[in-house]
């Protein structure tokens, strides 16, 4: 049984869905918190994490543990990583829940907004957010 949530190191993907989505809530809300990382929405943090985790654990299933690979190959380390997958979700969750939705899988949409996404471009995204 997995105990504790690290997002430096990949848990196990089989105990990862094994879990109910509140430990994983909890694990990664106490690591944040241990770690004193603030944030704005600390549950809206955690569960983007979860999400991206549960993407990962799904493994060649969907395109996000091939994105984590890439931007770990690019040098992020893997808490950049997830945050970076991260702000894709995020970004396109949102304009999910405010646009109009045509009958296209959305899944497909928001692998194809994750997918020309790099370190670099990341990094510069992450840059300008810090000087607002």
């Amino acid at each position: 049984m997995l105990t504790k949530y690290n997002p430096y190191e990949q848990p196990d993907p089989e105990l990862w869905l094994s879990m109910d989505e509140s430990e994983r809530m909890f694990m990664v809300e106490e690591y944040h918190t241990e770690a004193e990382i603030e944030v704005p929405s600390m549950m809206l943090h955690c569960a983007i994490h979860i999400t991206v985790e549960n993407q990962i654990a799904l493994g060649d299933e969907l395109p996000v543990e091939r994105k984590l690979e890439q931007l770990l190959g690019e040098g992020l380390d893997r808490h950049e990583a997830i945050h970076a997958i991260g702000s894709v979700l995020a970004e396109y969750m949102y304009h999910m829940l405010h646009d109009k939705q045509g009958e296209t899988d959305p899944n497909e949409e928001y692998f194809k907004e994750l997918a020309p996404l790099t370190a670099e471009s990341w990094r510069s995204a992450y840059e300008d957010m810090e000087e607002e």
